[in-house]
């Protein structure tokens, strides 16, 4: 071949082979470094292996935060390991409030709330009551600006203690204004009390030692005393139950001296088989009585004790809880025995550490009535609870 000829082919080659192409074949022909990686180290599969993803914990919460679009209070808890209810709580929100960028959120619980330990001052003044017809532990704690628990503390009385006509009770803090000249009237009051003991009451068909009891304005606990009887105890028509208290016509004076709005209501099957529901529950988890009657007050506020399957937006159930909040899903809440469950809370709560319940609250046994409710229903209404107070420890001697 002549060189004008080989040239030819040379530049043909050149023009006809695509730059990918002699570029692969000049690399192949290219000798590896001395350094170059063994044939085990380049294996296609190695180089092709992917790290193992990790997952990031959640974020240490810092003690403010700024709410920035799109965030919302359950997102922000998730973000940094918290729970919602207690975000609600440390920032006085409810369910029903809503936040906007730009404000400013608390995400750890300030310690300031535990100095309102001052309340002893008043306890220095003491006071003694004597309880007329129709009293309870709550009204007479209202009248004298103290507390139910400061009240049984200061006469070694618990919550099934049972007050009658004529006791002496010892109260802590001055009493309203209003209730000095008030005190004074009951005083002669003890004669007619001493006629209306000996008043009787005969069973009919459809009694119930309550609807006696609101009947004679007087308690349950009050009847279970006179007569020998206890919360399992049967009643049944012709018996003659002694009853103490005013008379029939009087039968408003419960609404009068329970004080603060203490509400009643006497309960439908339906109602009553939640009740029942509740206190088994409670009984079942270990939980006082006192923590039983603030789960009953709960049930009535939140749902007139029916396990309801609709409420304010995706509210269920007994306790209208919210599946969007972390309470469960609407088959879990619209489960009663579950639900009642999870408002109790504590180590056996199905939901786990997902939502707080009645036990997870730091301190509740000293919390006034509503106030430990509230903690756990974060409600817009938060007085609503301890209206039904009274009230709810009457079904527990009911239905207990």
């Amino acid at each position: 071949m002549t060189l004008k000829t080989a040239a030819r082919r040379s530049r043909h080659l050149q023009m006809g082979v695509p730059a990918a192409v002699l570029g692969a074949l000049a690399a192949s022909f290219t000798a590896a470094p001395a350094h170059a990686a063994s044939p085990q180290d380049s294996t296609p599969l190695e180089r092709l292996r992917v790290a193992p993803t990790r997952v990031l914990p959640a974020q240490a919460a810092p003690s403010n935060y700024v709410v920035a679009p799109g965030d919302t209070i359950s997102s922000i808890a998730g973000r940094f390991g918290l729970r919602t209810t207690d975000v609600l709580a440390w920032n006085n929100l409810s369910w029903r409030s809503v936040i906007y960028p730009g404000q400013t959120l608390k995400l750890q619980s300030s310690p300031a709330p535990a100095t309102p330990t001052a309340a002893p001052a008043p306890a220095a003044e003491a006071k003694t009551h004597q309880v007329v017809a129709g009293d309870t532990v709550y009204a007479i704690a209202r009248k004298y600006g103290t507390t139910v628990d400061a009240v049984l503390a200061a006469n070694g009385l618990d919550r099934a203690s049972v007050i009658y006509p004529g006791q002496t009770l010892r109260v802590s803090g001055a009493a309203a204004p209003a209730a000095a000249p008030a005190a004074a009237a009951p005083a002669p009051a003890p004669a007619p009390a001493a006629a209306a003991a000996d008043a009787s009451h005969v069973v009919v068909a459809g009694d119930t030692v309550f609807a006696i009891a609101k009947k004679y304005g007087t308690t349950t606990q009050t009847l279970f005393a006179l007569n020998g009887l206890g919360p399992s105890s049967i009643i049944y028509p012709g018996q003659k139950l002694t009853v103490r208290g005013a008379a029939p016509a009087a039968a408003p004076a419960p609404t009068a001296a329970s004080g603060g709005g203490q509400r009643t209501a006497a309960l439908t099957p339906e109602q009553a088989a939640n009740a029942a529901l509740i206190i088994r529950i409670g009984r079942e988890l270990g939980v006082s009585d006192r923590g039983i009657a603030i789960a009953l007050a709960t049930g009535m506020v939140e749902s007139d004790l029916r396990n309801l399957d609709w409420g304010d937006r995706d509210s269920l159930g007994i306790f209208q809880q919210r599946p969007s909040t972390g309470w469960g899903a609407p088959a879990q809440i619209m489960d009663a025995d579950r639900s009642t469950r999870v408002f109790y809370g504590g180590a056996k709560d199905p939901n786990g550490t997902v939502t707080r319940g009645l036990l997870d609250i730091p301190g509740w046994e000293k919390m006034a009535f509503t106030d430990a409710a509230q903690a756990v229903q974060i409600s817009a209404y938060p007085h609503k609870y301890g209206q039904w107070e009274t009230q709810a420890f009457a079904w527990l001697a009911l239905y207990g």
